[in-house]
């Protein structure tokens, strides 16, 4: 029983023991984990306080970059405004400069003004002093004149009236013998024309034109339609066509006067087609006007073509094809320019093959020679020469050329065929009857009258009516007012004085006319 106790004590001391040593193990394992624990807590910690202080720092940054930045752009904003007002400021004070010194050259150049002005008004009643004195002075050397020659004034200017009468009787004497002697020496020239003259076998009729058309109606009630209500349908077409129209008491007819055979033909067609259609107002006036004046550009492309065919002359130029058609309604010296051609070019073809030359060529020449007249732009140029390089142009063949360009002796001749084609101009041309050189004068007088007034700035259309005593202008409403309409017909009138010649006297008339237009639509 000692021994169970002992043993039992001992095991239990034992496992006191055990015990004991476990707790202290486990107490210094615990302590170990603890400060493990701790020195892991604060190593995150000071990684974590590492890692915040880093994240700090970035976001710092970030703010101190975007900071600067916006710093930046505000300050380049600020600079380009400041830029702007100081280029502003600088302007202003260039244009204040710029002012100024304009302000200051008025003001020199005002005073400069002032100054002439009195220097003028000084100077203007000087030459008046002096021009007192002179009068006098004058008066009294005329009368120390008539003192001493015992003449008065009219006596004087008699006596010298009578000494340039004798002079000039002995120049004119003089005059018409030299005038004389050149006709003697010219008469051989006229001789060999008028045996040319025996070389044609060309007969044509002999074409003179005149300034007058005439319509005719089938009742005298178609009159009072084509005057209209107060005149309104005639005078609108004499607008639009630049003739006259004369209803009198000619029975069943209308007398169209016009210089221009190509208006007197559009205004003839014109009525034709207004009275056919019957109605007849200024608005269908216009209108039929218009197509009228296409018809007859084409009309005068068929005349050309149909006389090429006639004469067998084939390869002309479009554009020649058009002026030959043109010579229809034209004249030169009274005579029908085409049927002239058309009689030169005969002509030129006989007498090329009695000589064996080539006839066809004569003949494209012939019809070409007067080709200059029909140009449609005003020129310098004389038409022979005008027509040379119309010919050249288009590629004509160089005898051609110098045929045309010759024919008034303005070049030298090269071909046998240019004196062919001067001859037989000269044939068409002096037959008696076939020219009017007064004619011709007459409607380069009224043509001249157009061409003066359509100078001036504004004026649309111009036509000269009543044989070249009235003058009939069309200015643009939009550039002309009434008081410049009033002002441009006196400048008008005082050009014409100046600068032209004619019988009695001219009336000016400006026309100037506002029209509005709208559709409804």
């Amino acid at each position: 029983m000692g021994i169970s106790l002992y043993i039992i004590l001992s095991g239990a001391i034992g496992i006191l023991l055990g015990a004991l040593l476990a707790g202290f193990f486990i107490k210094n394992n615990s302590k170990k984990l603890e400060a493990e624990a701790r020195e892991k807590a604060k190593s995150i910690i000071r990684e974590a306080e590492i890692n915040a202080e880093g994240l700090k720092k970035d976001k710092i940054l970030e703010a101190k970059e975007k900071y600067l930045r916006l710093k930046s752009d505000f300050e380049d904003e600020v600079g380009k405004k400041k830029n702007i007002l100081i280029t502003n400021e600088n302007k202003l004070k260039q244009r204040e400069q710029i002012l100024s010194k304009e302000m200051e050259q008025l003001k020199r150049k005002e005073a400069e003004l002032d100054s002439r002005k009195e220097n003028l008004n000084a100077q203007l009643h000087a030459v008046q002093v002096r021009k007192d004195e002179l009068d006098k002075v004058t008066q009294q050397r005329i009368t120390d004149l008539e003192k001493v020659a015992l003449l008065t004034r009219e006596e004087a200017r008699e006596q010298l009236i009578e000494m340039l009468k004798d002079e000039a009787a002995t120049k004119a004497s003089s005059h018409i013998k030299d005038i004389l002697d050149q006709a003697k020496l010219s008469a051989t020239k006229q001789a060999k024309k008028i045996v040319l003259d025996t070389i044609q076998r060309t007969a044509t009729e002999h074409a003179i034109e005149n300034c007058v058309s005439v319509f005719n109606i089938e009742s005298d009630d178609v009159k009072g339609k084509i005057i209209g209500r107060e005149g309104r349908n005639i005078r609108a077409l004499e607008a639009a066509t630049g003739v006259e129209i004369v209803v009198d008491d000619t029975p069943e007819a209308i007398i169209i006067s016009g210089f221009d055979p190509v208006r007197r033909e559009v205004a003839r067609l014109s009525l034709h087609r207004l009275v056919q259609d019957g109605r007849i107002h200024p608005a269908r006036i216009e209108e039929v006007v218009a197509k009228t004046e296409k018809n007859i550009d084409e009309e005068i492309i068929e005349i050309g073509e149909r006389t090429c065919i006639d004469l067998g002359i084939h390869g002309l130029h479009p554009e020649l094809i058009k002026m030959v058609g043109r010579m229809r309604f034209r004249s030169s010296y009274g005579q029908n320019l085409l049927q002239h051609s058309r009689e030169v070019a005969k002509l030129c073809a006989t007498m090329a093959a009695e000589m064996g030359f080539n006839a066809k060529l004569a003949k494209r020449a012939g019809l070409l020679h007067d080709i200059g007249k029909v140009y449609p732009e005003e020129a310098e140029l004389p038409h022979a020469i005008l027509g040379m390089e119309l010919a050249k142009k288009h590629k004509e063949h160089p005898e051609v050329v110098n045929a045309i360009g010759a024919h008034h002796d303005e070049i030298e001749m090269t071909s046998m065929l240019s004196p062919i084609v001067q001859a037989c101009d000269a044939i068409s041309g002096s037959r008696p009857g076939a020219r009017r050189e007064i004619m011709d004068s007459y409607i380069k007088r009224l043509k001249d009258l157009e061409d003066l007034a359509l100078s001036f700035d504004g004026v649309n259309k111009c036509f000269a009516m009543q044989a070249g005593r009235e003058l009939r202008v069309l200015v643009d409403a939009d550039n002309v007012d009434d008081t410049t309409a009033g002002q441009l017909s006196f400048e008008i009138s005082q050009k014409i004085e100046k600068e032209m010649q004619y019988p009695g006297q001219i009336k000016i008339t400006v026309i100037r006319e506002m029209r509005s237009v709208n559709y409804a639509k």
